[in-house]
């Protein structure tokens, strides 16, 4: 309840955007192959910023 008002760190911020890229590649990849390599590209990139994060 008190963390309804506390911003989101990059982190964290990154780390739902990875979540959602790759969770639209799975769907993508039954239908539409080179839609879903672009998600999963854009999600490999988003990665990159985690780890640089990280470190």
């Amino acid at each position: 309840m008190f963390g309804l008002f506390k911003k989101k760190t990059e982190l964290e911020i990154l780390q739902e955007k990875y979540k959602k890229l790759t969770e639209e590649a799975y769907k993508l990849s039954t239908s539409n192959r080179k839609m879903s390599d672009e998600k999963a590209f854009e999600a490999e990139e988003i990665m990159k910023q985690i780890v640089k994060l990280n470190n």
